[in-house]
């Protein structure tokens, strides 16, 4: 194999998109002490109040015990809080702070530039194309993830499709 087979495999190139994403967003963010997975844990709680924390796990595919250290660090900065549930009152629940609401209005800016700036290499028409491919690649080999996503009931009802992996 040569540096450039290397260079070619799918697995590599992932692995750099990713590297390079989350560098960007990092940039991006750095005014508002926000990391990918604290976005996305904002963005699953902002849709899904109430959500608990193996759901949201779930939603964003990852392991019960990183969503536990990236919602305590939330919580410490007041962005979200947890209560117990209704139902069960073993069960916590998750909601943003009004805090937590005004960063992500803040930071909601800085986010689009992330996405424009991963885009901007590719040729207008190509960037919709280019998503599409990743979800596809994404929803059909899911389930070879150690952390399947596994989108809540609440997230099909809104009007920009999430990837439909999997129902709760």
């Amino acid at each position: 194999m040569t540096l450039a087979d290397l260079y070619a495999r799918p697995g590599f190139l992932l692995r750099r998109a990713h590297q390079i994403a989350v560098g960007i967003f990092v940039e991006e963010c750095a005014p508002f002490n926000l990391t990918p997975p604290q976005h996305s844990t904002l963005i699953v709680i902002g849709h899904c109040p109430g959500i608990d924390q193996a759901a949201l796990a779930r939603a964003i595919g990852f392991d019960r015990a990183t969503i536990g250290l990236v919602v305590e660090r939330l919580e410490a900065r007041g962005l979200l809080k947890r209560q117990r549930a209704s139902d069960d009152k073993r069960r916590k629940t998750l909601v943003l702070t009004p805090q937590g609401r005004a960063l992500m209005r803040r930071a909601a800016a800085a986010i689009e530039r992330t996405s424009e700036r991963l885009l901007a290499p590719l040729r207008p028409g190509d960037r919709r194309t280019f998503v599409d491919f990743l979800m596809h690649v994404a929803r059909e080999l899911n389930e070879s993830s150690r952390s399947p996503v596994i989108a809540p009931a609440e997230a099909h009802e809104r009007r920009r499709p999430v990837p439909r992996l999997r129902k709760a």
